[in-house]
């Protein structure tokens, strides 16, 4: 029962759910042997809007660890990224792939 106030009147209480941020996710751009460095370049400049240094430097990490990070996004705009790596390198025919996964 909700309490009471003196004069008699009786006041509703609520209970107030807290919402949370959605999780980040990576977009991280995966090495493989044929993919030439500079469609790895366009492809952050174009898809990510990374300037040509930041790109070149994940590139760089691509080329020497395997792995790049080009960015962190919401869930549906690290897939929709991904998708549209993935399409681009299909059409140019090189085997680039990324993938996404939490921050």
């Amino acid at each position: 029962m909700p309490p009471v106030l003196e004069d008699g009147i009786q006041f509703a209480t609520r209970n107030v759910e807290r919402l949370k941020e959605p999780e980040d996710y990576q977009v991280i751009l995966l090495n493989d042997d044929y993919t030439t460095m500079d469609f790895v370049v366009a492809i952050l400049m174009r898809i990510f809007h990374k300037d040509e240094a930041e790109a070149n430097r994940i590139m760089l990490d691509v080329h020497q660890d395997g792995r790049g990070r080009a960015g962190s996004y919401s869930w549906d705009i690290a897939i929709t990224k991904r998708e549209q790596v993935h399409s681009l390198a299909r059409e140019h025919e090189f085997p680039l792939r990324c993938g996404v996964e939490p921050c």
